[in-house]
């Protein structure tokens, strides 16, 4: 992974000691190939421990979907039935469990027999973003359970907390930086690593030992070779999380959005304005977002009705939920909310008033870029395709955790122990870019420039690399000019 770097013998006279390599006179063959040994390095080194953490805590968070309903058994299901009470009786037997005061914000029925019907009420007692959920027996109105619901995805507490620390180590909005970071350098170190792969594999005579660790092997070599594999077979999963990552991320995330709108991306969504101003979107409200604001009164049987006219309209998946006007002025929505596939995510706005449809949304009208969009995000989350789906998340979040360890360990093995036990090994050779054509070099700093403006943190990190590197040389250079004497 590394290459000492060598010290020139001194000459006749200090003069006479070279402290930098000099300029080749004509482009040097492999220097891109350095470059990106020297980049993977550094931000291996750096970045690692970000990476670390994000890894293992998704690893975790992919698996809550399925931990939650093990955990939450009691209060997701109910005993089967072949009949059910009205949703409006469902409503009032959780309004009078939670009382006068709770403010209804919307409702998701039971999907299935067995299942129970859960309805949100704001509670000012809560966090910003937090719902209070009561679980109704679709059958007999008996309450199953009332726990804090957060985003629009209604995680429960469990899930609650480990998306907390996935996203920020549960230090507010500081926190954020950390899983920026991790996510923006994730996909470049992950693509640095592949070029280092693909320039190995050519060169190499033993081309398996690329997808498969050699088990002979032993040090270094062995740390290396388990390296490589690993990171070929967790590229895909790796790029994957890294783009998906970035969406949500607190400034990056922002000029995705921008791109997304200019490349006509945007999710669509109803209009729940009566006087015709549409509000924002938000597709990643499953991992994060707020809540919905507080409805006020609502009547229940009015949700019936409701679910029966989008049911007549386009709402035909299982998974649904109900949302009341959350202001005056503001139209009821009733829209699917199956994540898993196929996915279903057609709405309907309807005047509560008049009983009209003002406007509706349909899935396949959604542009390839938002449909792309809302299945990174389901297979981002781990819901997309069930246990599989969480499954493969776990394991390349564990490759990922597993190659950050190696790396270090690479780092560790190829140490100087002449001199003393606990030196560091040295990076990568400087000076690779002394040895690129001048157009290399133009691609490189407009590449580096592209990245930081649409990266900002990895900018400002890859900033802070060359200032390390620059004082690492002129550190080296004086001790070179000092043994010269």
């Amino acid at each position: 992974m590394t290459t000492t770097q060598s010290v020139p013998a001194p000459g006749p006279a200090p003069a006479a000691a070279p402290s930098v390599a000099p300029k080749s006179a004509k482009p040097q063959r492999g220097w891109f190939a350095q470059l990106l040994l020297r980049l993977h390095f550094y931000a291996g080194v750096f970045v690692g421990p970000f990476i670390l953490v994000a890894a293992v805590s998704g690893g975790l968070y992919a698996l809550t979907p399925t931990i939650e309903q093990v955990v939450y058994a009691e209060t997701l299901r109910a005993p089967a039935s072949d009949t059910q009470l009205s949703l409006g009786d469902q409503i009032r037997a959780a309004q009078q469990y939670a009382g006068d005061d709770a403010a209804l914000t919307l409702v998701r029925p039971a999907a299935e027999s067995g299942r129970t019907t859960r309805v949100l009420f704001a509670d000012p007692s809560l966090d910003a973003g937090v719902s209070r959920a009561v679980f109704v027996d679709p059958a007999t109105g008996e309450i199953r359970g009332d726990l804090p619901s957060y985003s629009s995805n209604e995680e429960l507490p469990f899930r609650t907390w480990v998306s907390g620390l996935h996203r920020t180590l549960h230090l507010g909005e500081v926190g954020r930086i950390y899983s920026e970071l991790a996510a923006s350098w994730l996909g470049i170190i992950a693509l640095a690593g592949f070029g280092l792969w693909l320039v190995r594999i050519r060169k190499s005579r033993t081309k398996k030992d690329f997808v498969r660790p050699n088990r002979k092997y032993r040090g270094y070599r062995k740390s290396l070779s388990w390296h490589t594999s690993i990171g070929a077979w967790v590229l895909l999963g790796a790029l994957f999380l890294s783009v998906t990552g970035i969406t949500w991320s607190q400034f990056a995330g922002g000029n995705v959005g921008v791109v997304r709108t200019a490349l006509g991306g945007t999710t669509p969504r109803v209009d729940t304005s009566l006087d015709g101003n549409a509000p924002a979107a938000d597709e990643h409200a499953g991992h994060g977002a707020p809540a919905t604001a507080p409805s006020g009164e609502a009547n229940p049987d009015t949700f019936d009705a409701m679910l029966a006219i989008g049911q007549r309209i386009n709402v035909n998946a299982s998974q649904v939920q109900i949302e009341p006007p959350s202001a005056p002025g503001q139209a009821w929505v009733v829209k699917e909310i199956k994540s898993n596939f196929p996915t279903e995510a057609d709405a309907v706005a309807i005047n509560g008033s008049t009983m009209e449809v003002v406007d509706r949304v349909d899935f396949r009208g959604f542009s390839l870029l938002a449909k792309l969009t809302r299945w990174g995000i389901d297979l981002h989350m781990g819901v997309m395709f069930g246990f599989v789906n969480q499954l493969v998340l776990f394991l390349v979040a564990v490759g990922i955790a597993w190659l950050v360890v190696l790396g270090y360990l690479m780092w560790w093995r190829r140490r100087p122990t002449r001199t003393s036990a606990l030196e560091f090994a040295k990076p990568p050779r400087r000076g690779t870019l002394r040895g690129a054509p001048w157009w290399g070099i133009g691609l490189v700093l407009l590449g580096a420039i592209g990245i930081g403006v649409m990266l900002p943190l990895v900018g400002w990190t890859l900033a802070g690399f060359v200032v390390v590197d620059t004082v690492v040389g002129w550190v080296q250079q004086r001790r070179a000019v000092a043994n010269a004497r």
